[in-house]
């Protein structure tokens, strides 16, 4: 008979490892306990605006180079900034202006009508650009979204803040045909200032929005362009609005509503802040809170909308 020695059986049996603790844990509860997290996912509301605050560098270099290439295969490059909106205006001229009477009714009398008409126009163009340009964030830089790991909202931030750019270049112009058309400088101009900072902020919550949107659903840009010349007609940019809704007998809710849509907003209080002979009268009542408010809701709600798809975007 042949013995069997203890360290021989250790050779010809196996023996398991003793059990580890991470065995009964659920893979949720392993990953939080070795501080693993999902690839992609969402931050939490106050981690993502750290996470833009520290790429707000990235952001303005991105929107100073979107502007700069805008216009890089055009002969007058960068003037088609300025000019694009002066063509406009003086087609709006042509045909609101004196062919259809938009003349009449003119805050502060028809020598007015082109510093109305110029300053309506600069101030739509910067939010018709904003959407725009925003609906394709996501869509036309789905190669940066699938490549980079940063914060999707820096590209409609980005394209909201390279219109913003477009705009300042722009009032340039506007400063200086408003002192040909004797609107010399008061200090009214002051509230131009606070106008614009909620003016972007509305347009970035808007541009927010619609990256979601577009970023689904890209027949969306082909849409936009029919909604915003709606909405630019909605607004009185080439005629005042006020005067050409009472002489439409429309009733006095449907003037409200369309004094206070924010394009009509911001557009009144720069032409208050411009034209010396603008009365307050011509103003939609609380006309500052309305301002605010609608640079709140739309700035703060678009942002948050925009957030809450974060994992999602440049997926599919």
């Amino acid at each position: 008979m042949s013995e069997t020695t203890p360290d021989s059986a250790d050779h010809s049996v196996g023996v398991l490892p003793p059990p580890s603790p991470d065995d009964r844990l659920t893979p949720a509860e392993l990953a939080a306990k070795y501080g693993l997290s999902v690839s992609g996912a969402r931050p939490s509301l106050p981690d993502y605006v750290r996470q833009l605050w520290a790429r707000r560098h990235f952001i303005l270099a991105f929107s100073r180079a979107k502007l700069t290439a805008q216009y890089s295969q055009a002969k007058l490059g960068q003037l088609w900034q300025v000019a694009t909106p002066l063509l406009n205006a003086a087609v709006y001229y042509f045909i609101f202006g004196l062919l259809l009477g938009g003349r009449d009714g003119t805050p502060g009398g028809k020598e007015n009508y082109v510093p109305f008409l110029i300053t309506g126009v600069f101030v739509f163009t910067f939010t018709q650009t904003s959407v725009l340009t925003g609906v394709r964030a996501i869509s036309s830089n789905l190669g940066l979204v699938r490549a980079l790991h940063f914060p999707r909202a820096a590209l409609p931030i980005s394209v909201a803040l390279q219109q913003l750019q477009q705009l300042l270049y722009s009032m340039i112009v506007l400063v200086i045909i408003l002192l040909g058309f004797g609107q010399l400088p008061q200090f009214s101009w002051v509230l131009v200032i606070p106008t614009l900072a909620f003016q972007f902020v509305f347009n970035t919550g808007l541009a927010l929005v619609l990256a979601r949107l577009g970023s689904k659903t890209p027949d969306l840009a082909q849409l936009m362009p029919f909604i915003t010349r709606t909405w630019m007609y909605a607004s009185g940019v080439m005629f005042p609005l006020k005067h050409m809704l009472a002489k439409a007998n429309a009733p006095g809710w449907v003037t409200d509503a369309l004094q206070a849509n924010p394009a009509a907003v911001y557009m009144d209080l720069m032409r208050f802040a411009f034209i010396h002979q603008y009365p307050s009268d011509q103003l939609p009542p609380h006309v500052w809170a309305l301002a605010l408010g609608w640079a709140v809701l739309i700035g703060v709600g678009g942002f948050v909308f925009f957030w809450k798809a974060e994992e999602r975007y440049g997926r599919g």
